[in-house]
């Protein structure tokens, strides 16, 4: 008998998805048939996303581990090498916010893990995984980021400059892989969504006056089942 799921045989790997949206898009992606490896820095957090994956009918590996330690990536992209040939999704959700404050307060070490977490960890990643991408069938890069990427707001320099960088660097490797037709790269800006950085940036909001990650994670799940454009940054519906 043969999978009807769309994503039945394919391989994706999600970063941050222990919580909100990446939690919410590896189970989006298990529910049609792809088999998601977990990656995050807290194992039992990880657990229990995939426990919900299989409880759903779906598969999932955890892989925790710290994004920034020098030698996680590299060990990360052999061992996914040893068992699978193919990347045909992969999800840079993993993010760092930081302290909020004017650009000539900001700490040079803070500032440093924020830009090594939203910028050199996904260049690294895609660094790492482009073997692998470059064999799927097809393949679907998506990078969560944020308004403030594009748009300056006052008192979020550290994480808007890492945003805008990240948007750029993303929107390099689309135009360097494009004419392989193959390989199409998504810049989702989620808006409001109730996250924990959400609540970290905006400790006086009412969770429920903002969608749930679900929401983002059904918009990335279509982008990928659907004849999209390369390089587009788009955002993601309120609801």
């Amino acid at each position: 008998m043969t999978d009807s799921k769309p994503l039945a045989g394919k391989l994706a790997l999600v970063t941050g998805a222990s919580r909100g949206i990446g939690a919410a898009t590896a189970e989006a992606l298990a529910r049609e048939g792809a088999h998601v490896i977990l990656v995050a820095r807290t194992a039992s957090a990880l657990e229990e996303v995939e426990d919900r994956i299989h409880a759903a009918g779906g598969s999932a590996t955890i892989a925790p581990l710290d994004l920034i330690d020098g030698t996680s990536i590299p060990k990360l992209a052999e061992a996914v090498r040893q068992r699978w040939e193919a990347l045909d999704i992969m999800v840079l959700n993993a993010g760092m916010l930081g302290s909020l404050t004017p650009v000539e307060h900001l700490d040079v070490k803070e500032y440093g893990r924020v830009l090594a977490t939203n910028l050199l960890a996904p260049q690294a990643l895609i660094a790492a995984f482009d073997p692998m991408i470059r064999k799927a069938e097809r393949a679907d890069i998506i990078g969560i980021t944020s308004s403030v990427g594009s748009k300056p707001r006052a008192f979020w320099g550290g994480y808007a400059s890492s945003k805008a960088a990240f948007e750029n660097l993303l929107g390099t490797y689309a135009d360097e892989t494009e004419h392989a037709a193959r390989i199409r790269v998504h810049i989702v800006d989620p808006g409001a969504t109730r996250t924990r950085m959400r609540q970290l940036a905006f400790p006086g909001e009412e969770p429920e006056k903002v969608k749930p990650p679900e929401v983002v994670a059904e918009f990335i799940l279509g982008r990928v089942l659907s004849d999209v454009p390369t390089g587009e940054l788009v955002r993601a519906p309120d609801a």
